[in-house]
């Protein structure tokens, strides 16, 4: 069986920059073994299937190692292949997903993402958070999914060298985040329990951030960077219990593959 493959950096407006995920649209739904082989075999932080159904797409994403309920950039990325590269014409896409509905529709050069918040409680002052993390940190917040860890300075998030083995010892993603000197926040995302110790830019962490640094700096839009050594560039907007996460990407290879 032969299959189309795309490779799109998502989240940046230029190749080598933001998150690359490979998007593979399908006529009909693989086993899920081959699904994950597949994933494993282009080893990036994520690789997204979609089958057109109705008047939705049906979207799913898988890690090497497995498959998760949210991904942003390969969400961005999936919904750049449609318009640019399989003539899709509507004004917003609309992908039914294991996180529900979520729909991108294009805004100016910008692709605009909406999804929903992902709400977040403080919990105590965790020691072993900070061994994984290797730093002091102020607060802590967690989700069914992931640790939301807040620092004071920007400069303390791109420093962050941390243990990969205990961070996965706490069964959940890790974000880091503090205020941004030239932006409004600031981000790093650690998800060694998923398969992916450092992940470029991270789209659903976004739907934790948004909300939190919306309420911390009484604004609705806000500009975020992901530090990681590729980078990357979200403006984030509230809307209600929704976040709207916008960003660019831009095709790196397309191909075929065979299996």
């Amino acid at each position: 069986m032969k299959l189309n493959i795309y490779q799109v950096d998502a989240f940046t407006d230029h190749i080598f920059g933001g998150n690359p995920a490979a998007i593979i649209p399908l006529n009909e739904w693989l086993p899920d073994t081959t699904l994950q082989a597949i994933a494993l075999e282009n080893n990036l932080s994520e690789t997204a299937y979609f089958v057109k159904e109705e008047d939705y797409y049906h979207l799913r994403w898988f890690t090497p190692t497995i498959e998760i309920e949210l991904c942003g950039h390969a969400t961005l990325a999936s919904a750049h292949v449609l318009f640019n590269e399989l003539g899709y014409s509507a004004k917003s896409i609309h992908f039914k997903t294991l996180s529900g509905s979520l729909f991108v529709e294009q805004d100016g050069d910008l692709l605009s993402m909406d999804f929903p918040i992902t709400y977040m409680t403080a919990i105590p002052y965790s020691e072993k958070m900070k061994a994984g993390l290797g730093e002091a940190y102020q607060e802590i917040y967690e989700s069914q999914t992931k640790f939301m860890v807040v620092f004071e300075h920007e400069s303390q998030i791109k420093d962050l060298q941390p243990d990969f083995r205990i961070l996965n010892e706490l069964g959940k993603n890790v974000i880091v985040t503090a205020k941004g000197n030239d932006c409004d926040f600031v981000s790093r995302f650690f998800a060694p329990v998923s398969g992916v110790d450092e992940d470029p830019v991270t789209g659903s962490a976004h739907t934790a951030l948004t909300p939190y640094w919306a309420a911390k700096l009484n604004k609705l839009q806000l500009e975020a960077r992901q530090v990681s050594a590729r980078g990357g560039y979200l403006l984030c907007e509230m809307n209600k219990d929704r976040v709207l996460i916008k960003g660019q990407a831009i095709l790196y290879m397309k191909g075929e593959i065979y299996i």
